[in-house]
């Protein structure tokens, strides 16, 4: 996974700071926040991730969708 440099913060720095870590997503979209020198968590605007959950929910249900479509007389036969 790529990341850029200038969107990562310590643990340390985002809990003594955390304003910076909000000017960040402000400025790049997104803040990585590094615990023990790894990706730990990410910070997003409230709406950015209304936008993923909503995209990651239609994901899902175009895969659910595709399944019991391409498996449909499967599904009826178990239905017995």
């Amino acid at each position: 996974m790529l990341v850029d440099t200038q969107v990562l913060v310590s643990m340390t720095d985002a809990n003594q700071n955390f304003s910076k870590v909000t000017r960040m997503v402000d400025e790049n979209g997104l803040a990585v926040i590094l615990k023990n020198n790894k990706p730990k968590y990410m910070v997003v605007e409230f709406a950015e991730y209304e936008e993923i959950k909503k995209a990651s929910q239609a994901l899902i249900t175009k895969t659910a969708t595709d399944l019991i479509d391409n498996n449909l007389e499967a599904f009826q036969e178990l239905a017995k």
